[in-house]
This record gives structure tokens, sequence and C-alpha cells, in this order.
């Protein structure tokens, strides 16, 4: 289902980003045709249809790893620019499409709370109860209109809880799996092996270019302030002060889930 994500993103990212509202409204429908489903409202096939992508979460799952991978390219690099416009977007839709999977979840876990339910179910909802605040508060301030009546400074600093959040999924994912896991279950095992290359490899990668971009900010930081150093007339002292101003500020992004590149 990854490898589906990754090419229909390339295939659907302009027009994705022309009219994200269409997309937004499918994904609601998608949900709401899951919970109905579930419920025998509508038939069972759409229930089996529709049990992996959303019951399981798998489809919002496949395009948060996206999200999250788009900010491990370099800024100058072909997939950052293909995919970073419709980031936005694509972390929107894919908080839409966990609400029908969180819904049901919620609904049959919650009566049995207190009831002798294992450590780590009791664990997993707990951080999937976070998962939810932070899913809510996220996804709402992806929102354009939400976004430009914040100051810059705090919308980048609400955002940078969705590293605590993707690492809180990892965690969330381990739990479940976990008995199962320890059982010796092949497809449990072999489930927290890719989830961990998926999870691990992202957070390498992502301080891997956090350094490179803290060098790169330094050497043109340096750079600059050598220019600086030789020039004497006001002007050129004006824009060298904004120059290694705007060089320490580089590769710190300004959209969604966005703060994460």
């Amino acid at each position: 289902m990854l490898l589906g994500i990754i090419v229909g993103t390339f295939v659907l990212r302009a027009p994705l980003r022309k009219a994200p509202g269409l997309f937004y409204l499918l994904a609601v429908a998608v949900d709401v045709a899951y919970v109905l489903a579930a419920r025998g409202v509508l038939p069972r096939a759409v229930f089996s249809a529709l049990s992996l992508p959303i019951g399981k979460c798998m489809l919002s799952l496949a395009l948060f790893v996206v999200v999250m991978y788009i900010g491990v390219f370099p800024q100058g690099s072909r997939v950052h620019q293909l995919l970073k416009p419709v980031r936005s977007e694509l972390s929107i839709l894919a908080c839409i499409l966990t609400g029908g999977h969180m819904a049901m979840y919620l609904a049959s876990y919650a009566p049995q709370l207190g009831m002798g339910m294992s450590g780590n179910v009791m664990g997993a909802l707990a951080v999937a109860l976070v998962l939810l605040v932070l899913l809510l508060v996220l996804g709402t301030t992806s929102f354009g209109v939400i976004k430009r009546h914040m100051s810059s400074d705090g919308w980048k600093r609400l955002q940078r809880w969705a590293y605590v959040f993707f690492g809180l999924v990892y965690i969330h994912l381990l739990l479940m799996l976990a008995p199962s896991a320890i059982r010796g279950g092949q497809t449990a095992l072999a489930s927290v092996a890719v989830y961990s290359v998926i999870f691990l490899g992202y957070a390498a990668f992502r301080l891997w270019r956090a350094c490179a971009d803290r060098r790169a900010a330094a050497c043109s930081d340096v750079v600059t302030r050598a220019h600086c150093d030789k020039s004497s007339a006001s002007p050129a002292d004006s824009w060298c002060e904004m120059s290694v101003l705007s060089a320490g500020a580089d590769g710190l992004d300004d959209d969604v889930f966005e703060v994460l590149t």
C-alpha cells in the first residue's frame, strides 16, 4: 500500500493542489462509509474493502510516512520540489482518514475500560488518546485559514509537536503488535521489523538532515560575515546584517507538519 500511495502522490499532486477540498470530502465520505458498513448499514463488501485501508489505518499511515520523508530530502532535490507544495494537503488527508479507524476502535475499547484489559492494550489506548488530541490540534492548524490567524513563531512551535506525534504512532504500533510478536507470530514480527525500519530510519535521516542544514547555515554565516568585514558602506552593512540573519533561519520550513523539513 505504501508504494501505491507514493505513486499516487506523484500522479495526483497537481489536482490535489488545485482542489484539495474535493479530496477532503472524499476522505470524509470513505470514513463514513466504513463506519456505516461496520454497523451493518452498508453491504459487507464495503466493510471488507475498507477494513485494511481504513479499519487498520494503513492508508493514513502510508500518507503520514510520505509526509515524514518529504522532509528528509534536501530542499533543492527533485522530490522535495515536487511534493513539498502538497505536503500540507497530504497531512490533512491523513488526519481525516484516521477518523474512521479511531471512531471504531475507541468505541469498541471504551466500554472495556477497567474490565481486566491487558497492560499493553491499556498502554496502546492511552497513547491513542494522546494521538487523538495531537491529531486534532496539528490537523486543524494545518489549514491555511487557521494558520493565517496565528503568529509564525507560535505556529512553528506548535507544529514541532508533530515529532512527538510520529514517535507515539510508532509506540502505539509496537504496543498493539507486542503480544503476538512475543508469542512468535510471523506476521507481527514482520510488521514490527517494517515499522522499525520506517520510523527509526526516519529519525536517523532527520537528524542527519538537521546536522547538514546547520553546517550549511554555519558556512553561509561565515561567508557572509567575511563579506561584511570587507564592506564599509552603510547599504552594504545593512545587506550583510540581513543576510546573516536569514542564513541562520535557512532550513526552517513553514508548511505543515512541515516544520519537519
